[in-house]
């Protein structure tokens, strides 16, 4: 099977954290196809600040001028690319950290917005993936984590929401599973998680407020992922233990975005996965 797993940067930056994901997708690498996405907003937003550059927002996405999109490229290509790349390689894994100006892997376009007040500058979206790339890694047994990053035809890289990037990715090499690992449990409404969500239910819950933030634009990235024939995808609270394996599993945790009301179903093999991981294990 072909996997996406996005990391959220929130994870990233407790090293015990790190290294629980990694040894996870390790394993699933065994046996899977497994292409790892990261963000990684708050370090880079405490990077810019230290350089004494101001972050600036619009519509959930960050205005990226020159001097913010290459420290984008140092941050993200760099030091957080790297960091889980190493992880994952420690826990037994093979793995290699690219970003899209290797072999031209995830091409993007320049984004603008209809009506914007706001020059979003290098900021893109996700146009092609070098899937011929990508399976050249996964034929050597290599796992590729990808940075937030895309390159356009003019060989300008351009800062990508890593929640979007990562629907695309999965869409464009045919994913059979996408997994959001965030720092909250799931989609919470009213302060509860809520264990399954509906396609036709993700629309209204933005227009009415009850998910706000970056849950707005994961839930978009995962309507996207559905209707580009993704299908499975969670959103899923990473820093449990075991909650890649588990959601893997098919485990009751996080939420699972349902496409059609056949995907409701509850199959034995999900309610032996809840079993085993409410008794604290996953295999």
């Amino acid at each position: 099977m072909k996997i996406v797993v996005k990391l959220a940067g929130a994870l990233l930056e407790n090293e015990s954290t790190v290294r629980s994901i990694a040894s996870q997708i390790a394993e699933l690498a065994s046996r899977h196809e497994m292409l790892v996405i990261h963000g990684g907003g708050r370090i880079f937003t405490a990077t810019l600040a230290k350089m004494g550059v101001e972050s600036r927002f619009f519509a959930g996405l960050r205005i990226t001028d020159q001097e913010t999109r290459d420290a984008a490229v140092m941050v993200f290509a760099g030091l957080l690319n790297k960091r889980i790349s190493a992880a994952i390689s420690a826990a037994g894994r093979p793995a290699a950290g690219i970003c899209a100006a290797d072999a031209l892997c995830f091409q993007a376009e320049r984004m603008t917005l209809d009506g914007a007040e706001a020059d979003l500058g290098y900021v893109g979206y996700i146009t092609g993936v070098n899937v011929a790339f990508l399976e050249s890694l996964w034929r050597e047994g290599i796992v590729p984590v990808a940075a937030c990053l895309g390159i356009g035809a003019d060989g300008q890289l351009f800062n990508v929401n890593a929640d979007h990037m990562a629907a695309a990715c999965a869409e464009f090499v045919g994913a059979d599973g996408l997994i959001y690992l965030t720092d909250v449990a799931g989609v919470l409404d009213g302060g509860s998680v809520v264990p399954e969500l509906h396609l036709d239910d993700v629309e209204e819950m933005i227009r009415t407020h009850r998910v706000t933030g970056g849950m707005v634009l994961k839930l978009e990235a995962c309507r996207r992922a559905m209707e580009g024939g993704v299908a499975k995808v969670s959103i899923v609270g990473g820093e449990g233990p075991g909650a890649l394996l588990a959601a893997m599993d098919g485990a009751a945790c996080g939420t699972r975005v349902l496409n059609d009301a056949a995907d409701a179903a509850e199959p034995p093999e999900r309610i032996e996965a809840e079993a085993r991981f409410a008794a604290g294990g996953v295999a």
